[in-house]
């Protein structure tokens, strides 16, 4: 399979655009916003000067749109590779701007994907260009978390509503959000075919959001734990409608997985980004304390693990866009998509890790933005499917084809 690796000057554009946003709006913001535990003032007013309310990095980059319907088609098709640059440059700004962007964040590929025309239109025309709001994805719960086939948050029909109980748990954006996208099943003992999808908006009766977690790092990101207790759900928020379910079988299954196809790469090139920063921390420290030593042994070690930090980097980051490019293309990249995802969370922690250990001392200040990415990056290889569950669907895929 041929993949051009050479950037298109859309590509080049939303990549430079992504980077100059990072350079003068994030990275500058990145240490207080952590001690804020949210989005920094200045960061909201950017998003909305620059009219990014629309949805995460892709408003950034204006996938498929444009008065030339060839231009817009050609955009369309690059639409995953434009989010994974403008994804990688906002991560090396700070890796929780592309969480604090707004729009439906993960919640929008499911709706794209499963919902209908109208459904489309309702929930993703909420969000304005000029406005600061959010949608949310819940599939996680105490119980299930990467192994998403085992979710016990029930739904049953009564007369035109869905009435859902359950505890959903490490929702981003979950508090603040418009709606969130919520998986539930019918009965655990139908396994997936029992899976069904809903948009359950902010405000609905029997819905709650108890606690906003603490954390370890992403402080500036909100999570959320979201509890359903006999909430009712209109029947015209059942994403795809009934039809869909009858037809798919494991529809809500698939929705779910789907959806992880196409955001696991945005994820893992997310990873590069912190890496990258980590990374370029770490080789203008040794430029600056080794420039009269490099002939000791000591720079040459040095020099070594950063050299190594920037191959593991370049690694991941091809991973990323043959997954992307692949999606692009409409062609399967499960695989692809959790090889990038399993590869490039085992590289930023050892690359963040490499990087305290090359600082020293300096290199656990809190007031360092390297001790900052060291904290941030963990959760990278956890959330969107852990790297044990990316290793199981990459060795399914491998026999599958055998």
């Amino acid at each position: 399979m041929a993949i051009d690796f050479e950037l298109t000057g859309k590509m080049k554009q939303a990549r430079d655009l992504a980077h100059m946003f990072a350079e003068q709006f994030v990275r500058p913001y990145a240490l207080e916003a952590d001690e804020l535990e949210g989005p920094h003032p200045r960061f909201v007013e950017a998003c909305k000067q620059f009219g990014l309310g629309t949805g995460h990095a892709g408003a950034m980059v204006g996938a498929g749109k444009g008065k030339d319907p060839a231009e817009g088609e050609k955009r369309a098709k690059e639409q995953n590779r434009l989010m994974l640059l403008a994804s990688e440059e906002l991560a090396w700004g700070d890796a929780t701007a592309a969480l604090n962007m707004p729009g439906p964040g993960l919640g929008g590929p499911p709706v794209q994907f499963t919902g209908t025309p109208e459904q489309r239109a309702r929930f993703l025309g909420v969000f304005k260009p000029d406005e600061y709001r959010f949608g949310a994805y819940a599939l996680t719960e105490p119980g299930a978390g990467s192994d998403a086939k085992n979710i016990r948050t029930t739904c049953r029909k009564d007369g035109d509503h869905w009435v859902l109980n359950g505890t959903k748990i490490y929702i981003t954006n979950g508090k603040k959000a418009e709606w969130t996208v919520v998986f539930a099943t019918l009965d655990p003992a139908m396994g997936r075919a029992g899976h069904r999808t809903f948009v359950v908006e902010k405000g609905a009766p029997g819905f709650s959001v108890p606690k906003v977690e603490k954390k370890m790092g992403l402080k500036a990101s909100e999570t959320a734990e979201q509890v359903f207790e006999e909430c009712r759900v209109p029947a015209d928020n059942l994403l795809g409608g009934e039809a869909h379910y009858e037809q798919a079988g494991k529809g809500g299954f698939k929705t779910a997985m789907k959806t992880f196809d196409a955001t696991r790469p945005l994820v893992a090139v997310m990873a590069v980004g912190i890496a990258r920063a980590a990374y370029e921390i770490a080789r203008d420290w040794v430029r600056e304390h080794y420039a009269l030593a490099q002939h000791t042994a000591r720079y040459h070690r040095l020099a070594e693990a950063v050299a190594q930090m920037e191959r593991e980097i370049h690694m991941a980051r091809l991973l990323c866009w043959k997954a992307a490019y692949l999606l692009d293309m409409e062609r399967p990249n499960a695989k692809e998509s959790s090889m990038s995802k399993a590869y490039a969370g085992g590289m930023v922690q050892r690359v963040t890790a490499k990087a305290v250990e090359v600082l020293g001392p300096e290199g656990v200040l809190q007031h360092r933005l390297v001790e900052k990415l060291y904290r941030d990056q963990k959760v990278y290889d956890i959330f969107e499917g852990t790297g044990q569950i990316q290793r199981l669907v990459i060795s399914r895929r491998l026999f599958e084809r055998a």
